[in-house]
């Protein structure tokens, strides 16, 4: 048996055992254990690593010294006991994320967590040489989530065959042997989710897909079952990993039914004592997962329509993170050719709506090396100001955003996006290009600090004060607020779209 004298706080401790390498160890060995620190106790699913290894993997959320002891099957496994102590954690090392405020995130340790990701499906089934292209783009971005996929995907722009199978061929070599995995593959598929943990970027890992010509969809039941739990067991305890059951959930629907799926989350919970964020994304725009499940932690969804967002927020009452508001580039599929322009957009717009928007980008390339499918290098403009967003909102933004409004008859929050958190709140106008503007900002004079923040230049300059208009005339002598200024102030604006405006107390920074 092996193991470290210490490790650090949300660290991964590992332990190695040596047991049977007869029959078929994946299916017939059982193995957990049980780690403790005075009269608390944690359970983890152990799993087979090839070669008669045997491993567990916990994540410590306390420091201090802590005990454990196996349980098996396999008696060469049983009752092995052992001790370590956990330090602080490391430098960057927030803990995993949690749901927050409701509609929010943040980290274990306090942190608040802004999920403004990116898309890069099959990244890690590429070249070595690729991968590591990938990694080096993603640290001169301020992306801090990444979807990807754990199979292979087959899909136009993405043909290419994987680096590793994710099982082993069958004996007559016509397919893979879905009880049997590819240890090789899984270790790979690892060692890249701990690269990002190590750059503070968020493994969105994508369960299932339906894009596939090796067969992993078409799973048994109980192969489907098995291979989740032995995932978990594998991978839950980096502190930086999200579980997302599926990409486009509902073109599977035929071959593993909404029960599979309730299922599968309850077998997340069963082997994940660390509680990792989990959701289910859709294909059909109007297919949403009942995300008001007690299982689902946060709403994950595709949809272009990103002035939704208020709403499905409301409807589903947890965070709202809309993984495809579609994509930057320039294919002939319509979800793969927005602007630039037309994604920051959607972000600036959903996040002012109080939720959260993920990254993709699109653009033909030479043996159609898209970021979006297998990484590489960015060729766009949005990703410099996605991170744009993420710094202006990090700067104040400590409890999360609340989007401004509804008012009775909707405007002007229908058409702009407003939203504030304690000392600060932001307009952002959009396609809306008005010359002065008050709606949304305090009722209240005071020193205050005003700036015009331009989205797309990526600049943040004084604003001008002025009188607060009068936004919504007389009708039939009465409307909501008519005839009269809805704010202390205005701001004068310089005519122009896709601008904000941050307003905040003077002196009362809060992040």
């Amino acid at each position: 048996m092996q193991f470290p004298s210490s490790v650090s706080k949300w660290s991964v401790f590992e332990v190695s055992l040596e047991g049977t390498e007869t029959g078929n160890p994946y299916l017939d060995v059982e193995l957990s254990g049980r780690f403790s620190q005075a009269n608390r106790v944690v359970t983890v699913p152990g799993f087979y690593d090839g070669g008669g290894v045997y491993k567990l993997r916990f994540m410590p959320d306390n420091e201090g010294e802590w005990q454990f002891e196996t349980a098996s099957s396999d008696a060469a496994l049983d009752g092995k006991q052992g001790a370590f102590s956990v330090g602080p954690a490391d430098a960057g090392n927030h803990g995993p994320v949690r749901v927050a405020h409701r509609h929010h995130f943040a980290h274990e340790d306090g942190t608040p967590y802004f999920p403004l990701g990116t898309t890069c499906y099959a990244w890690t089934h590429q070249p070595l040489e690729e991968q590591a292209k990938t990694l080096e783009t993603l640290a001169q971005t301020k992306f801090n989530k990444m979807r990807m996929c754990v199979f292979p995907k087959d899909y136009p722009y993405n043909h290419n065959e994987p680096l590793y199978d994710v099982y082993l061929p069958l004996a007559d070599g016509e397919g893979q042997d879905f009880d049997r995995p590819n240890f090789e593959a899984f270790r790979h598929f690892e060692n890249q989710v701990k690269a990002l943990g190590d750059m503070g970027i968020v493994a969105d890992i994508i369960i299932f897909h339906p894009y596939d010509r090796w067969g992993y969809c078409m799973m048994s039941e109980a192969q489907d079952f098995r291979y989740l739990k032995y995932l978990v067991a594998r991978l839950a305890a980096y502190h930086n990993v999200w579980w997302s059951l599926a990409n486009e959930y509902d073109f599977l629907i035929d071959v593993k039914p909404m029960q599979r799926w309730d299922r599968f989350f309850h077998i997340i919970e069963e082997n994940d004592p660390y509680r990792h964020p989990k959701s289910i994304h859709n294909g059909d725009p109007d297919a949403n997962y009942d995300h008001r499940k007690p299982w689902v932690d946060h709403v994950c969804i595709q949809n272009w329509d990103v002035k939704r967002t208020a709403d499905w927020r409301a409807d589903f009452g947890k965070p709202v993170v809309n993984d495809e508001p579609e994509y930057e580039g320039n294919l002939v599929q319509s979800w793969g050719s927005i602007t630039a322009e037309e994604l920051v957009h959607r972000f600036w717009i959903t996040v002012m709506r109080g939720g959260y928007a993920g990254h993709g980008e699109t653009y033909v390339q030479p043996d159609d090396r898209l970021w979006w499918a297998k990484g590489g290098v960015l060729h766009g403009e949005s990703f410099k100001r996605i991170g744009f967003l993420l710094d202006i909102i990090s700067e104040d933004v400590t409890t999360g955003l609340t989007p401004l409004g509804p008012t009775p008859l909707g405007f002007p929050w229908n058409r702009v996006s407003g939203a504030g958190d304690e000392n600060v709140t932001y307009i952002y106008f959009g396609e809306h290009q008005p010359v002065i503007w008050s709606s949304g900002f305090p009722l209240e004079d005071g020193d205050y600090e005003i700036d015009i923040i331009d989205t797309w230049n990526m600049t943040v300059t004084p604003a001008k004060k002025v009188p607060a208009p009068i936004p919504h005339p007389t009708r039939h002598g009465s409307v909501v607020r008519g005839g009269v200024a809805d704010a202390a102030f205005g701001v004068e604006l310089p005519g122009k779209p896709y601008l904000a405006v941050r307003v905040r107390p003077r002196g009362k920074k809060t992040a």
